[in-house]
């Protein structure tokens, strides 16, 4: 699946294997990897490619990822993808962007892109996405796009050896319509 978006300054297109040197580059950052679930730390020298591989594996069973490029500088910032369930027309997003562009709003035009392709092209009827309860980066940028708290799933995961709270958001394809 060879899917591009644009916004004012990102691209979002398909990973590439010549992306695996940067992917390995932010990801390795342990102030990044802490924020998630699945980015380990340290970063296994030599292992984006398998990751970007497992990636498109993956676009079989729903997952639709891309890497997140600055216009401007062509360089990749980050990773955003939607895996949908198809059965029940709902897509989970997640992402990730390197901590020297934290702040600059990318995440957000990212999500917003991504959560607008679920609905006008994936059809589906809602979008969700799930962060630490104490990464407000995080579920600050589901609140920007729409997304409405749902609920904090408590000690539902494990993150370097500690139970993790998770809050999940979503949105819905009706109040998205209605742009609530």
């Amino acid at each position: 699946m060879n899917i591009f978006l644009e916004t004012e300054r990102l691209l979002l297109r398909r990973l590439e294997l010549g992306d695996a040197d940067r992917v390995e580059e932010l990801a390795s950052d342990y102030e990044l990897a802490k924020t998630t679930l699945t980015v380990p730390h340290p970063y296994p020298v030599g292992s984006a490619a398998d990751f970007i591989r497992s990636m498109w594996e993956a676009e079989d069973s729903g997952l639709v990822a891309f890497a997140i490029v600055e216009k401007e500088s062509e360089s990749l910032v980050g990773i955003i993808n939607i895996k949908q369930t198809l059965a029940y027309k709902r897509g989970e997003l997640g992402y990730w962007v390197g901590r020297p562009f934290w702040g600059k709003g990318y995440g957000t035009e990212a999500a917003r892109a991504v959560v607008e392709f679920g609905f006008k092209e994936l059809g589906l009827n809602k979008v969700f996405a799930g962060a630490f309860a104490d990464n407000p980066g995080s579920w600050r940028i589901m609140e920007k796009v729409g997304m409405k708290h749902e609920g904090t799933w408590r000690q539902h995961a494990m993150r370097d050896g500690r139970f993790v709270d998770l809050a999940y958001y979503g949105v819905l394809r009706e109040d998205y319509e209605r742009g609530e």
